[in-house]
C-alpha cells in the first residue's frame, strides 16, 4: 500500500485551496453583474428562485430600466477585484480555473500511478452505511475509528471521493453549459442541465457545495488530534513535530492571504495591466473556440421569450431621434475601409442584400438568457457585396450611442465593436432588421443591430450606424478591439 500522506498531496493540497480561492472569488465578481439565479432560460423577472440584491424590477415597471442597473458593486473582501468589475473578474475565473485543472490533473496522475486511489475510492457499497455510522458517531461527540489499513474513516472517504470525482468534474461540466459558442455549437449538452440558467444555478449550488465542504473539513482538522493532523497535511509526515507544521501552516495560510489582497489591489490599480497579462493564458482560448464552433441553433416558435431584457438605454442624439421618428426612413448604412466597392445602404436596399431569418438564444456576458426571432441581411452577403481586401482582417461596427450620455459611470465615447472576418462569415451572424417578425425596437437596436450567436451579447452591438472593414483594430478607440474592451477590460473574443 502507498504512504498515508505523501508529499505530493500536501503540496497540491495548497495549490488546491489557493485557485478554489480565486475560482470562487472571480465567480462572485461575474455573480454579481447579475445576482439572480433561475432554473429556465426565459429568465423572467421576479421568478428567480435566489436573489442576492435589494433590487427589484418587473416587466411592467413604470420606469424604463436596463439589465445594467441590476448589476451589484460587491466589497473587494468578497468579490475579485470587486466594485463593478466583471470582466477582470471573468479574466481571474477563466485563468485560475485552467490552473486548478491542472493542479487536478497532476494530482489524479499520482493518485492512480502511485496506488494512493485505495484511499479514496470506494470498492464496496457498505461504504454508505458505515458513513452513516460515523456521522452518528461524531454527533455524539466521539471520533469514529478509521477503516483498517486507511488513514480515513468511512465518512471521510466518502467524503473525498465525492468532492474529488464527483463535485470537481461536476463544476467543469456546468461551467462549460454557460459558454455561448458550446451551447450554440452543441445545443443538446445545455439540454442536460435544463439551459443554462440551469447549468448557473447548478454551478452556484457547487460552490456551495465546497465551502460547506471547507468548513467541515476545518472543523474535522480542529476535532482531530490537531497537532497530528497539521503533520500530516502540511509536512506529509504524521510524526514529524506539531508545532512546527502549524506554524508552517499558518504561514502558508497567511500567505495565501497576502497573495490575495495584493492580486485584488493590483487589479483594481491597475486594470489594463491586469487585463492584457491575463488576457495571454485567457485569450487564445476564448479565440480558438469563437473560431471552431459555428451556431446550430435551431429553437421552435414557442421556445421565444415572453420578456427580452432590453441592456443599455437608446441613443440621445439629435441625429438618432430624428430618424427614429421618421421610422428611419432618412437611414443610410454607409460600409467602407478596406473593401473594393464601399456602399452605403438604406434599409430597403440592405433587405435587398439577403434575408435570413434565426429563432436563437441570447447569451448576455452579465448572465440572463432569453430567446427571439431575429430576421435580417447575413453578413456572409454583405462581404459578398463589398469584396474585402486580402489585409481586411476585422470588421467594426459603429453605433450611435454616445455612452457618455446614456452610461456614464466616469466612462466615454461612442460605442462600437469588433469582430474578426471569419466570425462575420458564420451562417448566423447577421445584421438584424427584425425581432419576432417585427420590425427592431429601438430599445432593441433599432434600425440595424449585429447577432452573433457563437458570442455574448456586448459584441452584437446596437443602433449600427457604420460599418468599417480593417487590418487592425489597435488604432480605433483605445485599441482593445471594442468600447467594453476599452472602457471595462472585457476580453475581445467572447465566446466563453
Amino acid at each position: 500500500m502507498p504512504a498515508f500522506f505523501p508529499w505530493w498531496v500536501a503540496v497540491t493540497h495548497f495549490l488546491n485551496l489557493f485557485f478554489l480561492l480565486l475560482l470562487a472569488r472571480s465567480g462572485l465578481e461575474v455573480l454579481s453583474a447579475f445576482p439572480k439565479l433561475y432554473w429556465y432560460d426565459d429568465c423572467p423577472p421576479g421568478r428567480e428562485w435566489a436573489r442576492f440584491s435589494k433590487k427589484m424590477y418587473g416587466k411592467d415597471s413604470r420606469k424604463p430600466w436596463s439589465s445594467l442597473d441590476e448589476e451589484e458593486a460587491w466589497n473587494p473582501v468578497v468579490a475579485l477585484p470587486g466594485k463593478k468589475n466583471i470582466g477582470l473578474g471573468r479574466h481571474w475565473h477563466f485563468m485560475s480555473v485552467q490552473f486548478w485543472i491542472l493542479t487536478g490533473v497532476v494530482y489524479l496522475v499520482m493518485v492512480f500511478a502511485t496506488g494512493y486511489w485505495h484511499y479514496l475510492i470506494p470498492t464496496h457499497w457498505s461504504i454508505i452505511p458505515d458513513s452513516i455510522k460515523s456521522i452518528g458517531t461524531y454527533l455524539h461527540f466521539q471520533i469514529p475509528p478509521k477503516i483498517p489499513g486507511e488513514p480515513f474513516e468511512p465518512a471521510q472517504k466518502l467524503a473525498y471521493f465525492v468532492i474529488i470525482f464527483l463535485l470537481a468534474p461536476f463544476q467543469i461540466l456546468t461551467g462549460a453549459a454557460m459558454s455561448p459558442s458550446v451551447l450554440a455549437r452543441f445545443p443538446w449538452y445545455g439540454k442536460l442541465f435544463h439551459g443554462k440558467q440551469g447549468a448557473r444555478s447548478l454551478h452556484f449550488l457547487g460552490l456551495v457545495a465546497f465551502a460547506v465542504f471547507t468548513v467541515i473539513h476545518v472543523s474535522m482538522v480542529l476535532v482531530h488530534d490537531v497537532p497530528r493532523e497539521a503533520a500530516s497535511i502540511v509536512l506529509a509526515n504524521p510524526e514529524a513535530n506539531g508545532t512546527t507544521a502549524i506554524i508552517i501552516g499558518c504561514a502558508g495560510l497567511f500567505l495565501i492571504l497576502v497573495l490575495h489582497v495584493i492580486i485584488t489591489w493590483f487589479s483594481l490599480r491597475y486594470r489594463r495591466r491586469t487585463q492584457r497579462l491575463l488576457g495571454i493564458m485567457v485569450n487564445p482560448f476564448e479565440r480558438a473556440i469563437s473560431k471552431s464552433f459555428l451556431s446550430r441553433q435551431r429553437f421552435r416558435s414557442r421556445d421565444i421569450s415572453p420578456y427580452f431584457r432590453v441592456n443599455g438605454y437608446p441613443p440621445t442624439s439629435t441625429e438618432y431621434e430624428h430618424l427614429a421618428q421618421d421610422g428611419f426612413n432618412g437611414y443610410s448604412l454607409p460600409i467602407g475601409g478596406l473593401v473594393r466597392h464601399p456602399v452605403s445602404l438604406s434599409l430597403e436596399q440592405l433587405r435587398g442584400v439577403g434575408d435570413h431569418s434565426q429563432i436563437t438564444k441570447h447569451n448576455c456576458i452579465q448572465g440572463w438568457t432569453a430567446v427571439a426571432q431575429w430576421g435580417g441581411v447575413p453578413l456572409a452577403s454583405i462581404i459578398d457585396l463589398v469584396e474585402p481586401l486580402e489585409s481586411a482582417k476585422h470588421v467594426v461596427f459603429y453605433a450611435f450611442d454616445d455612452k457618455g450620455l446614456t452610461e456614464g459611470e466616469g466612462r466615454y465615447g461612442f460605442f462600437y465593436g469588433t469582430i474578426p472576418v471569419h466570425l462575420a462569415r458564420n451562417p448566423q451572424s447577421i445584421l438584424a432588421l427584425e425581432m419576432n417578425g417585427e420590425p427592431l425596437p429601438i430599445e432593441h437596436g433599432a434600425p440595424v443591430r449585429v447577432r452573433l450567436e457563437t458570442q455574448l451579447g456586448f459584441k452584437m452591438v446596437k443602433w449600427v450606424c457604420a460599418i468599417e472593414f480593417v487590418e487592425d483594430y489597435k488604432d480605433i478607440g483605445q485599441g482593445q478591439g471594442g468600447w467594453r474592451e476599452d472602457q471595462q477590460f472585457y476580453a475581445n473574443a467572447a465566446g466563453i
